[in-house]
This record gives C-alpha cells, structure tokens and sequence, in this order.
C-alpha cells in the first residue's frame, strides 16, 4: 500500500475535516517564540479551506498532565493561525466538550476553528487502546474526513494519530508528504557524498539511528554532549563534560563497525572548555587531547565544539550532495558557546544538492541564530519522527495512512 493523501478523500466542498496538525510550538510568557511549526501547517489547511471544507484543526502543546493547564493553552496558536491564514480562526475553550461542539456547529464551508489542547483530555495519550479509541470516538463526531498533518507526532501511538485515522476516512496531508518525500531521499539511494551531521547531548538518544546510516553514509560528523562519550571510548579525558560512561562500550563497537565499513567517524579536534555552566563562565579554546589542562583541571566542561573543529566540519558539509543534520554542536542558548552551531548551520545553506535540517533543537537553533528558512534544502518538523524513520522503525501514524516502509 501507499499513502493517501488528500486526493484519495474526493471532493471535501461542505465536509468537515479534521485535521492534526503538530502546533506543539516553544512559549514564553505566552508569546510563540518559534512559530515554524504553525507556519509548515499553513499549507494543508489553506489546500482545505480553498476546496471549501469546514477545517476543525486539532493538536498538543506540551507535556500537561491529561487536565487542563493554562500555560500549555493553544490560544497564542490561534491567534498566529489567523494572521497567517488572514482569516478568524474561531478557538474552542476545551476539546470535546460544549465549547469545541459550538465553535465546529458554527462553521460554514471555508471557515476554520481550532480546539483546546488534545493533552488536556487523559484518553489522548492513554496507554489503554479502549480509552484512546473512546476520546477518538468523541473527536471523529466533528468530522466527515481525518487529515492527519502533524508529522512530529506520527512515531506515537496516540488517539488522535492513530485510532482518529481508522474512525474517519483518513488521509496525509501536503507536510507529511513532503517529509516523507525528502526523507524517502536520504534513505533510498542518496546523492553522494552523503554526510550526516549528530550532536545534542546524549548518544544513547542517537544509537538507533547511526547504527542504522552507517551502512549508508560516507561520513558521519559527531559533535554535541554526545563527542565526549566518544572521545573518552578512544581515552580521552573529558573532564566535567557530559559523559555516558555505560554507552562507552557501545561506542567503541560503532568506530569499529565504520572502520570495517569504510566509513568515516569525524571526530572535533578541539572544544570550547568551560569554568561552568553559564553565558558569564570563563572559557578557551582547548584540543581534545588537553581538555583538563586549563586552570579548572577536571571541574572544566565542554560546551561547544572548537573553531577548528567547526571548519573541518563546515568542509565536509560544503563538499557534500546531500546532508542531514540531527542536534546541536554545542550550547547554543549561550552566546559564547553558540559559533560551533551557527558554523554548521551556515555551512549547510551552502549544499549544493540536498540539505536537511532534522527538526526538534536544530531547527529551532537555525532560527534562534538568524537563518531563514528558505536558505536551507528542508527544515523538518518531527525531531523524534525524523530519527525513528531513519533508524527504519515502525511509524504507527503513517501506517495507519497506508505506508509502508
């Protein structure tokens, strides 16, 4: 089977449709600090309202804990759906109740409403399948059809993903089928060089998915918390940095493999060696065989790959045809240790061929740092639903739709 998408539902003028988008955007003091999630939802819901359908959008914010929680409201959401949409958008207060049963009975063909936060409801994310199965139920009596369009939440077995998708004629909106699409591209017969790009703090978060490009890249870039775990494999001394010290061994069996492989496993040649953890801490510049030999000894810690490193880095990518970076090289947040990041973002908007920045913190660091979205090849939207593709695992949301990878 293939996946559907929106053709297979026919003519939707005067149907109601849900869709779920992923609007699980970053707030702070209730401002939309990164609106991109919203903005790669625009089109699906643009595609339905100009066909005349009643959209009824759907999504989570958050982690509340299956009750309503003010902070985690989708009301900042909705009211940046509106301008960019250039329409109201009508928001129901809740999810299912009398507030979300007014606001979709009110829809005429071409308007859209967006509920209540999916997660203040328990059945969401029940681990029960007749929980989840009762509050899709509820959801599936606002709609005629299911666009299912939140690409960052399709590795999860949730009511609103999964069990919505069988209760209505379902089908992938255009987000999904363009991650699909650019992933399907990564895996499947890549350009080559084909370089991959891992950082963000833990390697035991990245294990599934080097040992499942090893066999498929030319050369894999480490950078982020997770070097240190490889530096100290190959007996370095790491100091304070963040080291898994149980995934070592693990390591060591994944340089063995790319060796055997012929794969290249790029290491940082130096990092940014810190007092602390803080944008005010003391830092320099040290190689990674020296990483204790500053003033703090063993209390240093590592935030940030080197300015050599991040050259060496930018080369590889640069020469590469297609790239795909998953996770920060350092600690972006913090200006002083931002330039590794920024070096590898910078070098990615030169690709020639296909660049992909994979969603969660690296695409909210290529915003964070200035860069647009249109200067890089793909800005994923799923993080954790990019990673599990490319470690080949089952995608419960997408195979509800058909696929099959």
């Amino acid at each position: 089977m293939t996946l559907r998408t929106l053709d297979s539902l026919g003519p939707l003028a005067g149907k109601r449709v849900v869709v779920r988008c992923d609007l699980n955007v970053p707030l702070k003091d209730g401002k939309i600090t990164d609106d991109g999630r919203v903005r790669a939802s625009v089109p699906t819901i643009d595609a339905l309202i100009n066909q005349g359908a009643k959209v009824v959008v759907i999504s989570h914010l958050g982690r509340p804990e299956g009750a309503p929680d003010a902070k985690y409201s989708l009301a900042p959401v909705a009211q940046r759906l509106c301008e960019l949409l250039g329409k109201p958008v009508t928001f129901a207060k809740d999810t299912v109740g009398s507030g979300a049963e007014e606001a979709v009975a009110g829809l005429k063909d071409g308007d859209v409403a967006l509920l209540e936060n999916l997660r203040f409801n328990p059945g969401e994310t029940s681990k029960d399948e007749a929980e989840r199965e009762a509050f899709a139920a509820k959801l599936a009596a606002f709609g005629d059809a299911f666009v299912s369009d939140g690409f960052g939440v399709v590795h999860r077995k949730q009511a609103s993903v999964y069990e919505l998708a069988k209760a209505l004629p379902s089908a992938a909106g255009t987000l999904i089928a363009a991650e699909l699409d650019v992933l399907d591209r990564l895996t499947e017969n890549p350009e080559r060089p084909y370089v991959v790009v891992l950082g963000g703090s833990k390697v035991s978060d990245k294990l599934g998915v080097i040992g499942h490009l090893l066999p498929r890249v030319n050369a894999l870039l480490i950078g982020g918390g997770m070097l240190f775990t490889f530096l100290a494999a190959l007996g370095h001394k790491v100091g304070s940095s963040l080291l898994e010290a149980d995934q070592i061994d693990t390591v060591k069996g994944y340089l063995a493999k790319a060796k055997e492989l012929g794969v290249e496993i790029v290491l940082p040649r130096d990092v940014v060696v810190a007092s602390k953890f803080g944008a005010d801490a003391e830092h320099v510049v040290r190689p990674i065989d020296a990483i204790e030999d500053t003033d703090w000894g063993a209390s240093g810690l590592g935030l940030d790959i080197g300015p050599e490193t991040a050259e060496v880095f930018s080369e590889y990518i640069r020469g590469a045809s297609t790239v795909f970076w998953n996770g920060p090289m350092g600690v972006f947040e913090l200006a002083p240790f931002a330039a590794g990041t920024k070096a590898i973002a910078q070098a990615l908007t030169e690709v020639d061929g296909l660049g992909v920045v994979g969603g969660g913190d690296s695409a909210a660091a290529v915003r964070a740092l200035g860069f647009a979205d249109d200067q890089f090849g793909h800005i994923s939207t799923g993080g954790g639903a990019s990673l599990e593709f490319l470690e080949g695992k089952h995608l419960p949301g997408l195979e509800v739709l058909g696929w099959q990878q």
